[in-house]
């Protein structure tokens, strides 16, 4: 196939090499593939190498993919890429950490290390543990904080104020604060008085009172403030439409030095302990890389380069500007994003950075080259370029998705049109547009969405184009349903599942809010104190009604075989021995089985973690809704459901906007965090404790509730997310609601009816089923397996003996050398740690050997039919290796023994017959690649008859337990 011609202003983008660029890159218009074409551009001049060059991606999967479209554009291969740095913020500020970083803390006067084996903590509930941990011991260490403990509603929100800081670059040292950092604490004066001004403003030519002054009639409504407030007539003022402008100052000056030296210890003394744990979070890479870029002139000029690009630059925080500025060697900086599809301020991005960009370059480049020069290069000359010309949607869904961005959230948004004057407007080079935006609403939303969803498959009023640029009637794989909130998708997915409807979660998920986690939890419950919780989940979940429980429960005569598994269960030490003996007894074998038992190993592994401790663990995922990825599959012709973030930079012919109801979208506000930083007010504490006429009591702080009117608390975040829904589609946009729709709903400008919810149960062997390269998957839920059910655990157990510990050398080192295998096989920069070297390099050796293309971690799921059951084992291929003739298994071990390989053919003979069936044309071999030796073994698989004769006896060992 031809490659496509690069349009006037994505050609701009290309040839311009030199000089700073900021590109206003608009959805679907080709960013990705102007990016690759100039990237190619720079490297192919005689005297660019590719690690001249930095190229930042938001994500590792848009790197790899980065790395692939260049060597079509480049006269490069993968393997030479491996020398430049296309990757994200974090792994690149690790790689200079781990080549450099040695002696970074102590320039905040730490004298922890940094180390080739520091580890780097990605998990949001792992890392929320440990900062648990922490705090019960700072806790403990500083009783003369009680008093600020006690006005805490949870003590976890001191890390997202840890968090908030980092992104912001405030750091503090043993000292004091990093550079001018208590500057950002204490807040702007004149910046704050601006906002106060602008919300103070008489309205309707002085006629009606400013929304300040309105909004601080409910002022002390349902609050308990100390003696020395001010009273509500004091503040609003008597006789006048405004607030008196003496109330700017009272409200902003506040003692705060109680609260910074708080804020101070619990900061330095985390990072303190993190650095004593060996582990660094996303932010502490770049807290470090930062101040190790601005402490050392001259590694600094090492690291630097010649050309600076940064993709989705919308989604960059403030200090990864700074990084991006201190990494630039020359003024050959590009930064590409959209300011309309800016939606990740929860993880701290600031749309600012590219809605202001020349204001903030200015201001950044001042504020790195105050003590000594930084930037050795000029930052007045920028050119802006725009892409226009829209390759993904019709000219109808453009011009809708601008309205997005100016329709009220709520009945009380006030929206500022003039946003609209930002807008640079999309032109779509669609063929056809047969467009439908439409609203559907019914109080049965769930199954509303799914009849819907049904009278639009097949139909030619809701006709997509084709790859030969015709129409067609669309088909389920071509819808995605989008949320923003979580919930409404895994409900949406069981009534799915009551029709047996085509449909597959992707995207992130509230893993601890599964049946999965549930009955682990029930059965760890049993195991401990809180007995009669458990058995009320177990006995429902084995099929008994209420008064029988009520009566099992009171007499304490529990079912034999449940009895049984308890006192099994109880004999493992192990939590996560525990997990798997659950799992196993349910046949819950699939994705959340799975990233819930590595979740908890994660956890283990992290820290000291016992039964009780896993109960609240779990319980605390399911309080918060911590999200987890898991990737469900119903085959090739299923409905996708997604958050909206989850499916940004994704594209599908018709998008279904669900949950559009109130409180949902957007969401309702939960509690904020006591005590908080945001701009430009600085630190504050919402709520104190004190003690009046021998009362203690946690009173609301007022100042804080007359700051927060000051505050824009707009929805402009909200709208933006609603843009990049619509966004999404290429031909059509159809929004659900239920019983109260939301503004969103109502105020959008298209027509709406009511849905007919009744839902037709789908014929699943009419449909085409999973033919992901190496997957197989049955449709209707057959008994689960994992090659290692099949397995013989007892080979593996370490008695303690120096022995085996030897041989086997534990899950964690086997997970790194995994990790490096995988990473350096997608062709990231990586490199061998010292702990890790030889069994590394072995890695390496062996895969720079393989001539084919490589395909990691891949899903393989084998159907068997036994004793006319059907059954399944699924699980994870390390590696495969394809040639134009040959398909190679590869599993990497770290054992330093062969004692476990006849166990290892079952897995590997699984995943042979899955591969046999996907590339009958090709020869399937498997084998064993022993890291320690870097020997490779080949594998003669078993039959499958062989492994239902494994199923067979797993079977029965299953039936002598119950």
């Amino acid at each position: 196939m031809t490659e496509p011609t690069p349009n006037p202003a994505q050609q701009q983008l290309i040839e311009n090499t030199d000089g700073i660029y900021v590109v206003d890159a608009g959805a679907g218009t080709g960013k990705t593939f102007a990016i690759t074409h100039r990237y190619a551009e720079i490297v192919d001049q005689p005297a660019v190498e590719p690690e001249d060059v930095l190229l930042v991606t938001f994500t590792r999967s848009a790197a790899t993919e980065m790395k692939e479209r260049i060597v079509d554009h480049s006269t490069y291969s993968l393997r030479e890429l491996a020398d430049g740095s296309i990757q994200t913020f974090h792994s690149h500020c690790f790689d200079i950490l781990q080549e450099h970083g040695y002696r970074a803390p102590t320039h905040l006067g730490l004298d922890e290390r940094i180390t080739g084996s520091t580890r780097v903590v990605e998990d949001e509930l792992v890392e929320n543990e440990l900062f648990r941990e922490f705090i019960d011991q700072f806790r403990d260490t500083h009783p003369g904080y009680a008093d600020v403990f006690r006005a805490l509603s949870a003590p976890l929100e001191l890390l997202d104020v840890v968090s908030e800081l980092a992104s912001k670059g405030v750091f503090p040292t043993t000292e004091g604060w990093y550079r001018d950092g208590e500057t950002a604490l204490d807040g702007d004066f004149d910046a704050f008085k601006s906002l106060f001004d602008d919300v103070n403003q008489p309205r309707n030519d002085g006629r009606k009172q400013s929304r300040l002054r309105s909004k601080l009639n409910r002022y002390g409504r349902n609050k308990t403030y100390l003696p020395e407030a001010p009273a509500k007539a004091e503040l609003r003022g008597d006789g006048t439409k405004q607030v008196p402008a003496r109330v700017t100052e009272l409200v902003f000056d506040e003692d705060r030095e109680g609260l910074k030296a708080f804020i101070h210890d619990v900061y330095i003394e985390y990072l303190d302990f993190a650095l004593g744990r060996n582990y660094l979070t996303f932010g502490f890479l770049q807290l470090f890389a930062f101040v190790l870029l601005c402490e050392d002139d001259v590694l600094r000029e090492r690291v630097a380069y010649d050309y600076v690009m940064v993709d989705e630059f919308q989604d960059t925080s403030e200090i990864q500007f700074k990084l991006a500025l201190l990494l630039a060697g020359t003024d050959n900086i590009c930064v590409v994003g959209d300011w309309k599809q800016s939606i990740y301020s929860f993880q701290y991005a600031d749309v600012d950075n590219i809605r202001e960009f020349e204001a903030r370059l200015d201001r950044f480049t001042d504020d790195l080259d105050e003590e000594r020069e930084r930037i050795q290069f000029e930052v007045d000359e920028i050119e802006r370029i725009e892409l226009t010309e829209n390759y993904r949607s019709t000219q109808t869904v453009l011009d809708f998705s601008e309205e997005a961005l100016v329709v009220p959230a709520t009945d009380r948004d006030d929206v500022d049109d003039s946003v609209l004057n930002d807008v640079v407007s999309l032109s779509s080079n669609a063929t056809f547009d047969n467009t439908t935006i439409e609203g559907v609403h019914d109080p049965d939303e769930h199954e509303a969405v799914l009849s819907t969803i049904q009278d639009v498959v097949g139909n030619e009023e809701y006709a997509v184009e084709d790859e030969d640029g015709h129409q067609r009637t669309p088909t389920y794989g071509d819808i995605a349903i989008l949320t923003r909130t979580r919930d409404f998708g895994r409900e949406l997915l069981t009534v799915a599942d009551e029709y047996d409807f085509p449909m597959a979660y992707d995207g992130g998920i509230e893993l601890f809010r599964t049946d999965q986690a549930k009955l682990l939890l029930a059965w760890l419950r049993i195991l401990e104190a809180d007995a009669d919780r458990g058995w009320a989940v177990v006995l429902e979940q084995a099929g008994y009604v209420l008064d029988e429980i009520d009566h099992i429960l009171n007499t304490g005569d529990y079912p034999a075989n449940i009895a049984t598994f308890r006192d099994e269960l109880d004999e493992r030490a192990a939590v996560g021995a525990v997990a798997r003996a659950v799992f196993d007894r349910y046949g819950f074998s699939g994705e959340y089985a799975d990233v819930i038992l590595h979740t908890i190993q994660s956890v283990h592994e992290s820290s000291t973690l016992t039964r009780g401790d896993l109960i609240r663990f779990i319980e605390r995922g399911i309080e918060n809704g911590s999200t987890h990825d898991v990737f469900t599959s119903a085959g090739v012709d299923s409905v996708t459901v997604q958050t909206i973030h989850s499916a940004k930079g994704l594209e599908y012919p018709i998008v279904v906007l669900a949950n559009m109801n109130s409180g949902k979208f957007p969401p309702n506000g939960g509690g904020s965090s006591v005590i908080q930083y945001s701009e430009p007010v600085g630190l504050r504490q919402r709520k104190q404790y004190a003690t009046v006429a021998e009362h203690p009591h946690v009173y609301d702080n007022w100042r804080h509730d007359v700051v927060r009117h000051c505050l824009s608390r707009d929805n402009d975040e909200e709208r933006r997310l609603l843009y990049v829904a619509i966004t999404r589609a290429e031909s059509h946009v159809l929004f659900t609601g239920g019983e109260d729709p939301n503004t969103f709903f109502e105020e959008l400008p298209c027509p709406t009816r009511e849905a007919d919810p009744t839902v037709e149960t789908v014929d699943r062997t009419a449909t085409a089923q999973t033919q992901l390269p190496f997957s197989i998957v049955q449709p209707d839920g057959p008994t689960g397996h994992t090659p290692h059910t099949l397995m013989d655990s007892n080979v593996f157990a370490n008695d303690g003996t120096e022995t085996e510990a030897v041989e086997f050398r534990g899950r964690d080192f086997g997970s790194r050398i995994h990790d490096f295998a995988e990473a350096y096989a997608l062709g990231e920069d990586v490199t061998p740690a010292i702990d890790d070297a030889d069994d590394e390099r072995h890695v390496k050796a062996f895969l720079d050997s393989l001539p084919g293309e490589l395909h990691v971690e891949e899903r393989a799921v084998l159907p068997l039919e036994v004793d006319d059951e059907r059954v399944t084992i699924s699980g994870i291929v390390d590696l495969v290796h394809e040639t134009p003739t040959e398909i190679e298994i590869i599993d990497f071990k770290t054992d330093r023994t062969r004692r476990g390989q006849p166990e290892y053919r079952k897995q590997l003979s699984a995943y042979y017959h899955v591969l046999l069936e996907c590339f009958p044309d090709k020869t399937v071999t498997t084998s064993l690649f022993y890291t320690a030796e870097g020997e490779r073994e080949f594998i003669e698989p078993l039959s499958q008859d062989r492994l239902r004769d494994l199923v067979r006896s797993v079977s029965m060992r299953e039936q002598e337990r119950n």
